[in-house]
């Protein structure tokens, strides 16, 4: 299939190479145009350099994947390419906005025919080996044509394919904004989950700086019930690291998607205090020394390459 991506970072060039894989015929844009030879050169992509290259090297209707960051990025990517996409083409939207937003943007689009895609999109910087889950919302006719791109992107199944009902690695979620509130949903569990491995490997290493946390937690993935990708990428920290994380500052940013959900939760009158707990421990990360927080730090940057604070 033929497609086009927008933004090349850290997820979306992992996308592009995971297509070109399955040979499918991408057309890729960056602003760093250093960035775009090099992966075109390196996965036979078809390099641009302007949204005006890109719209007039695909063949209606045309196809465009946006993965830049939210905000004032996407809206103006976002219109820019209304601006210069024909009725019948479709703007699939990659990144994290806010869920909120989808539905002007989805209504604007429509009214000159073209479609909008909100995809939220999981994976991070492992998504190219392993593959992406993808929640995608919007006119079930855009995503059908764009479902050969998103087999390809999906994780392969244990039956070998990435068909199987319920395994498949996206699903049509609903309509405008779907894609995009269960992304926000997942990443304010992921934030739960991640206080959780925090606090009790801050306990195990209060009670014993000395215990090795990276076998510790190899030990919990042989049949524990707490086994999880997770608590292996803990271990794959603490192995990079050293159990202390000595090197790390208790600096832990969000990106804030668990704010939109704590706020989604408060117009819908749904408690959520694990995640909420979650996300105030982030913000006294930034103004308190304690271990619990270099391990968050450490597990964002294992699952999505964010950037964390180092001692000199």
């Amino acid at each position: 299939m033929q497609i086009a991506f927008v933004g090349l970072g850290k997820m979306g060039g992992n996308m592009v190479r995971r297509l070109r894989r399955d040979d499918h015929d991408v057309v890729a844009y960056d602003r760093d145009q250093d960035l775009t030879a090099a992966l075109a050169e390196e996965t036979g992509a078809r390099a641009v350099g302007s949204l005006e290259d890109l719209v007039a090297a695909l063949d209606g209707p045309r196809h465009v994947w946006v993965m830049v960051p939210h905000g004032v990025p996407t809206i103006s990517t976002v219109h820019d390419l209304g601006e210069l996409l024909s009725k019948g083409d479709v703007i699939v939207d990659g990144g994290n906005s806010r869920w909120s937003d989808d539905a002007a943007r989805s209504s604007e689009l429509a009214e000159k025919g073209i479609h909008y895609l909100d995809v939220g999109t999981s994976g991070g910087v492992w998504g190219l080996e392993v593959g992406y889950c993808m929640m995608v919302g919007g006119p079930s006719e855009a995503v059908e044509t764009l479902s050969p791109v998103l087999d390809s992107l999906a994780p392969v199944t244990s039956e070998g394919s990435r068909h199987v009902i319920g395994e498949r690695g996206w699903e049509h979620v609903g309509g405008s904004g779907s894609g995009h509130y269960v992304k926000m949903v997942h990443n304010g569990i992921e934030y739960g989950m991640m206080q959780a491995f925090a606090e009790g490997f801050a306990l195990l290493h209060k009670n014993n700086p000395e215990l090795d946390l990276a076998r510790v937690a190899h030990l919990w993935e042989q049949g524990s019930v707490v086994r999880s990708w997770l608590n292996e990428l803990a271990a794959r920290a603490f192995e990079q690291e050293g159990t202390g994380l000595d090197a790390l500052q208790p600096w832990v940013d969000d990106s804030g998607e668990g704010r939109w959900t704590i706020e989604a939760a408060l117009e819908e009158s749904v408690p959520l205090p694990v995640i909420t707990s979650s996300l105030y421990a982030r913000f006294a990360s930034r103004t308190e020394d304690d271990y619990g927080s270099k391990v968050l730090a450490a597990l964002r940057n294992q699952f999505g390459g964010h950037a964390v604070k180092r001692n000199d």
